[in-house]
């Protein structure tokens, strides 16, 4: 019998890098009136750069002159670029700030390695949206309040005293996400993460994230003053 070939469905193709960064572009251009001049600049100040010192460093030479030249674009089109990623991410910011669960969505896809943050609150006020987010890094626990101070302190203080009962020896740290004048963008979530103090190991914070994910689940039964950065592992017999 002569078997039916059955035709393979064609997986579709991912759009080239040169279409990424024009819908990137488009996606930027529509919420940064200004990203076209910048980039613009960005490119023809580094060429300028490098014509004049091609001319003044030249010295007649065809071959120098034509470095200096590549060199001025090369380092235009770089800075074009890393302008427009940082342009980029503001504007995706932009796009869901003052919105319930901003928080979160930066907490899963802009944190660095050090630390470990979910999209889902740890606490959430049903009536005003309010919400209260967690972070472990080897700062210790941070808590992120969303919403205004007058309505998330309470909660922040309330998430505290949780993490507290069971981790003493842990730093707690507060951020807050909202209106108020010294509340913090979303975009600086993650750069004042960064800046907190290191006070953990990398297997502490592990630790730490454990026994608050077994905390908020309540699945696993956490002993009363038990500390796991004074825990020690079991020798086997």
């Amino acid at each position: 019998m002569a078997r039916s070939k059955e035709k393979t469905p064609k997986k579709p193709k991912e759009d080239g890098r040169l279409k990424q960064m024009w819908q990137v572009f488009q996606m930027t251009r529509r919420y940064d009136k200004n990203i076209t001049l910048i980039l613009v600049l960005s490119i023809l100040v580094p060429v300028a750069i490098g014509l004049v010192l091609a001319l003044l460093l030249g010295d007649g030479n065809g071959f120098a002159i034509t470095m200096w030249v590549v060199a001025g674009v090369l380092a235009g089109i770089l800075l074009a670029l890393l302008l427009l990623g940082r342009r980029a991410e503001a504007a995706a910011y932009g796009q869901i700030e003052g919105q319930p669960g901003a928080v979160g969505a930066v907490l899963r896809s802009s944190l660095r390695r050090s630390w470990r943050g979910s999209e889902m609150p740890v606490a959430v006020n049903a009536k005003t949206q309010d919400a209260v987010y967690r972070a472990v890094g080897r700062g210790g626990v941070v808590l992120i309040g969303e919403g205004p101070k007058s309505r998330t302190t309470r909660m922040l203080e309330d998430e505290r005293r949780k993490v507290l009962r069971v981790l003493p020896n842990v730093p707690v740290t507060f951020l807050s996400v909202g209106p108020d004048a010294d509340s913090i963008s979303l975009q600086n979530i993650p750069r004042k993460l960064a800046r907190i103090k290191p006070n953990l190991t990398k297997p502490e914070v592990l630790a730490v994230s454990n026994r608050l994910s077994s905390l908020a689940s309540g699945n696993l039964p956490i002993p009363k003053g038990v500390d796991p950065l004074k825990a020690r592992p079991q020798r086997g017999r």
